[in-house]
């Protein structure tokens, strides 16, 4: 069964490499392993040790603390299951995020936040 730490790794290697919309073949490319290893990685099934970690942010382009995250109380399985992100979501926040148009970002936040306040009302 994996450590609960690994898994949560592995997600935030998911959740990142999806939001730069790298293929799991391209960061293992990058990282000289096989796709099938950034699989393993990303489900927790295999920990990423200490030196594939820094280069795997750095294929990332982000800080080794992002990955831990979330972590201070000790993860529990459940809230990360529900913490997790659908590929869509993650992708289509990637997109939203590179829009150069300011104003249509804000547009587009302030619609979704809208959408949301009405279903809570309900």
């Amino acid at each position: 069964m994996p450590h609960p730490t690994d898994v949560h790794v592995g997600r935030k290697v998911r959740d990142a490499r999806v939001a730069k919309g790298m293929s799991q073949t391209e960061l293992g490319n990058l990282l000289g392993v096989s796709f099938q290893q950034v699989q393993k990685y990303e489900k927790g099934t295999n920990r990423l040790g200490a030196s594939r970690l820094w280069a795997t942010a750095i294929a990332l382009d982000l800080p080794i603390p992002y990955f831990f995250e979330g972590l201070e109380g000790g993860p529990k399985p459940a809230e990360m299951e529900q913490a997790e992100l659908s590929r869509k979501a993650i992708a289509t926040a990637a997109k939203l995020h590179k829009l150069s148009n300011e104003t249509l970002r804000r547009q587009i936040i302030g619609l979704i936040d809208s959408a949301f306040d009405a279903e809570e009302e309900r």
